[in-house]
């Protein structure tokens, strides 16, 4: 299971044992939107290849209400 902790400067993401920071840049490059549009779902598919999604996408502006 993969575990995604945002903040204003980015997240912070557990997959397989492993954690790690992804800056708020490398999501807004990687996406090409600004990071408070970036939704939880692209986040996580950023991460793994095949991601089982469940529920509605947020944005990091929603999740950081």
């Amino acid at each position: 299971m993969t575990v995604l902790s945002f903040d204003q400067e980015g997240v912070d993401v557990v997959y397989e044992g492993t954690e790690f920071r992804m800056e708020k840049e490398l999501i807004e490059e990687a996406t090409e939107k600004e990071y408070p549009d970036v939704t939880d779902h692209e986040v996580l598919q950023m991460v793994e290849e095949s991601p089982p999604l469940s529920g509605e996408p947020r944005r990091v502006a929603e999740i950081l209400d």
